[in-house]
């Protein structure tokens, strides 16, 4: 998991611009071993100092590669204090997660446009035999193909319910409303009873 140098290195980044393949590799390396032990319940502090660059912080008393504090450890300046390590630490795991969040909407977009495609086909096929023939079943499967894509694309708008109490004082239900309920219970346990004969 965690991969150590004995030597510092020439600094890994490019004089200007963003930093070379090798320095991302090794700093997606960093995140992914910051997340790994935070998962495995290892606190801040560990954290922070087992990825520091300087082998005089670092836990494991190595130089870790890309590890917090690489430049100034480079530079041959003192190791940044414990607090900026966690900083440094806590903003990785932060930065990893929200990668991956992005990375994983992503994918959903590419899984969302695919399925569009297909339903699109679904639909031409039902669609021409509703509307050439006037195909019920067809109506119907052309509906179903509709309202899914609408419930994936988020296009329904959301249903209002309105939550209505009895007053505080009193019942709002009559006598005639009890009635009524009453009959529509009966109507629809004979219909209950009648289809299942």
């Amino acid at each position: 998991m965690f991969i150590g140098v004995g030597a510092r290195s020439s600094g890994g980044t490019t004089p200007v611009g963003r930093p070379d393949k090798a320095t991302r590799a090794a700093i997606a390396q960093r995140r992914a071993d910051a997340i790994d032990l935070r998962l495995a319940g290892v606190d801040w502090h560990t954290v922070a100092r087992k990825l520091a660059a300087d082998p005089a912080v670092n836990s494991d008393r190595i130089a870790y590669p890309q590890g917090y504090g690489i430049d100034r450890y480079n530079k041959g300046l003192e190791p940044p204090a414990d607090d900026q390590l966690i900083n440094a630490a806590c903003k990785d795991v932060r930065q990893a997660l929200r990668q991956r969040t992005t990375e994983v909407e992503d994918k959903a977009d590419e899984l969302r446009a695919v399925e569009n495609l297909r339903l699109d086909r679904l639909f031409f096929v039902a669609y021409r035999q509703a509307v050439k023939d006037g195909d019920l079943p067809a109506i119907d499967r052309a509906l179903r193909i509709m309202e899914r894509r609408a419930r994936m694309n988020g296009l329904d708008k959301p249903n209002k319910t309105e939550l209505v109490t009895p007053a505080a004082t009193g019942s709002e239900l009559t006598d005639i409303a009890l009635d009524e309920l009453e009959a529509l219970i009966g109507i629809s346990e004979e219909a209950a009873h009648g289809s299942a004969d």
